[in-house]
């Protein structure tokens, strides 16, 4: 199957290829032909995304529409979210997350396709919500934290990585298990898996 990859950060100071190896390396252990990469630095706030647009503009219909989550092809409002997928809808895209399992692992036509097509439906509607919502608690939290270190004249860090989840993900992937058996036996994303394969 013929297949776009869609890489997104909201930021120009963010690496929007961060995940385009790995996404890479799952399309060719899914077999999937990818004709094309679009990659950019913009909100996922915005329905209007210059590249977002061309692949949407380029793509046939049938094609796969591989994002690494959902999260970064939308923290869009429900309406603006609604518009995106009937644009989807339209084109006849299949939409591939990653980190989502059943967005690739049924493509069978007949009732049990049908009934795997509802299910990832309200499932990507799901982790739609609750990627918006994500975002509008990280905005407040961000402000908060801006206010509270200005008061304090302090300034606000990062969080450290997980030290015990990387070395755990490298214990298994050194024993030939394939990232998404490491995903779940660690409990996190494959994206992260494959983030930790490469280093």
């Amino acid at each position: 199957m013929k297949a776009r990859i869609y890489l997104r950060a909201s930021t120009k100071e963010q690496d929007s290829k961060r995940a385009e190896s790995a996404l890479l390396e799952f399309a060719n252990s899914k077999n999937l032909e990818v004709i094309e990469t679009y990659c950019e630095n913009y909100s996922g706030t915005k329905l209007e995304r210059p590249q977002l647009n061309r692949l949407l503009q380029g793509s046939q219909q049938g094609e796969i529409l591989l994002v690494e989550s959902v999260d970064r092809l939308s923290r869009l409002s429900q309406e603006d979210f609604d518009t995106l997928k009937l644009r989807l809808s339209e084109k006849r895209l299949k939409l591939v997350v990653m980190d989502l399992p059943t967005t690739y692992e049924h493509f069978s036509e007949g009732i049990t396709g049908s009934i795997m097509a509802v299910i990832n439906n309200m499932l990507i509607d799901l982790m739609a919500t609750m990627a918006r919502l994500d975002q509008e608690k990280r905005v407040e939290r961000i402000k908060q934290g801006m206010e509270k270190a200005k008061a304090q004249g302090k300034r606000v860090g990062g969080r450290a990585k997980n030290q015990e989840l990387r070395a755990n993900i490298k214990k298994y992937l050194a024993k030939g298990m394939t990232a998404e058996e490491v995903a779940k036996l660690v409990d996190c994303g494959v994206a992260t898996v494959y983030r930790v394969k490469r280093e």
